[in-house]
């Protein structure tokens, strides 16, 4: 049943309003949406349908329809009570043939019911050719998924698919701000869909992606675009076909997140957010030939945390997760931009310091390590207060080690020298 919404449409209320259609040569019928058939039909539509009397044109069996022939009907009132009038090519059969007609569509409320229902005027038969083809070609457009408006070079639509139809069908040209057509007015970016018309204008057609305004939200649509001619007058009109491409853009970003996440596992440390050893030691290599390169020296410290098993057993594994977290910020606030920091594992992590000015600069640096570790660290869940240590182990390149593998086993024997003479100091190789 007609609503509320379709209050500002002609309500027909009897056959007896209809009787100037019968002075009309052309063909005229009402189709009644609600009920799927035909209410009036004047004597050209009784002729063209072959039929003796109205009676037989308002019975006329219709329950063969397809359900997207059904659809078709109520996407073309939709259109006709938005816009005023709907004008494109429909295929009907007449004692079983197909015959493609040029109808105008208006809609009106019929009966005292107020069901929906479509004037259709018919005032012109469209030759699409004896191949059976063309029918077929017409009748795809139809019930294809894809979205099919011609245009206007000032972007007016012409005729459009119920797809189109569905997909646009908030759209009103009257509401539309001074200037935007509705051409422009289904992209997301305004300012994009002008400079996509005068595109397809300056390149005759063309293909581009844009988000596009529909009614099922925010959507990327491949616009295919080709130059052609209405078929009856001759003007020259934009043919848009839009591809819903929003699950492969989906796809395509899901895949280069998952990616992106893949390459993060790979060369972050997943708790700290550190670089793991693989990454420090890739990075490594250009740093040794830079320093071999200009004659400098590199250090490589590998600190272990003295205590840390304690906080684990005492207040449990999300806590000394908490601990690890903060000892990650506390290394990087002791290293400048130029210095490189990793997590080995556990408890254990390596820095590699740069530009070097002497070994006592670097002994500096991993004192202040040790202190800012010794502070006390602060658990959130009980209130209470943790305190570990660190232990330094540091060699130099060169001259303990040529490459990243040599100097880091030489500071892990520097750490463990550490660890055996008491904990919580540093020492060279």
């Amino acid at each position: 049943m007609a609503s509320a919404d379709y209050s500002h449409l002609v309500h027909i209320k009897d056959h007896s309003e209809l009787a100037l259609y019968e002075l009309i040569p052309n063909v005229v019928w009402v189709f009644d949406i609600d009920r799927h058939g035909w209410w009036w039909g004047n004597q050209p539509a009784l002729d063209f349908w072959k039929l003796d009397c109205l009676d037989d044109l308002i019975n006329k069996d219709l329950s063969g329809d397809s359900q997207g022939a059904r659809d078709r009907t109520v996407q073309t009132f939709d259109l006709a009570a938005k816009n005023g009038l709907t004008i494109d090519p429909w295929t009907t059969y007449p004692n079983g043939k197909p015959k493609t007609l040029h109808m105008m569509h208006r809609a009106v409320l019929v009966g005292p019911e107020r069901h929906r229902a479509i004037i259709a005027y018919i005032n012109e038969e469209v030759n699409l050719g004896e191949s059976p083809e063309n029918l077929l070609l017409a009748e795809a457009m139809r019930y294809t998924s894809v979205l099919v408006t011609s245009f206007t070079l000032e972007g007016t639509p012409v005729v459009e698919n119920p797809a189109a139809t569905q997909a646009y069908k908030s759209l009103n040209a009257e509401q539309l701000p001074e200037g935007v057509n509705l051409f422009t007015a289904r992209f997301a970016n305004l300012d994009e869909g002008e400079a996509c018309m005068q595109q397809a204008l300056d390149d005759q057609g063309g293909r581009w992606t844009y988000n596009m305004k529909t009614d099922a939200g925010l959507r990327k649509h491949t616009l295919d675009i080709r130059m052609t001619r209405h078929p009856l007058n001759g003007d020259w009109l934009f043919m848009v076909a839009e591809y819903d491409v929003t699950p492969l853009h989906q796809a395509l970003d899901a895949a280069h997140e998952a990616k992106d996440e893949l390459h993060r596992l790979a060369h972050y440390d997943a708790l700290t957010g550190l670089p793991s050893l693989r990454l420090l030691e890739a990075r490594s290599q250009s740093l040794i030939a830079q320093a071999e390169r200009h004659g400098q020296q590199l250090a490589v410290m590998f600190i272990d945390l003295d205590g840390f098993k304690v906080v684990n057993d005492t207040w449990g594994h999300d806590a000394g997760d908490a601990v690890l977290k903060e000892v990650a910020l506390r290394l990087e606030t002791c290293l400048r931009d130029s210095d490189h920091v990793a997590r080995v594992g556990g408890d254990e992590f390596i820095a590699m310091i740069t530009d070097i000015t002497s070994p006592e600069s670097v002994e500096v640096v991993a004192r202040k390590i040790i202190e800012r570790i010794s502070l006390p660290f602060a658990l959130k869940e009980s209130n209470e207060q943790a305190q570990i240590g660190a232990s330094v182990g540091i060699a130099f390149y060169p001259e303990q080690g040529r490459n990243m593998e040599m100097l880091i086993k030489a500071a892990d024997r520097s750490m463990y020298r550490v660890k055996k003479q008491g904990k919580g100091d540093v020492t060279f190789a």
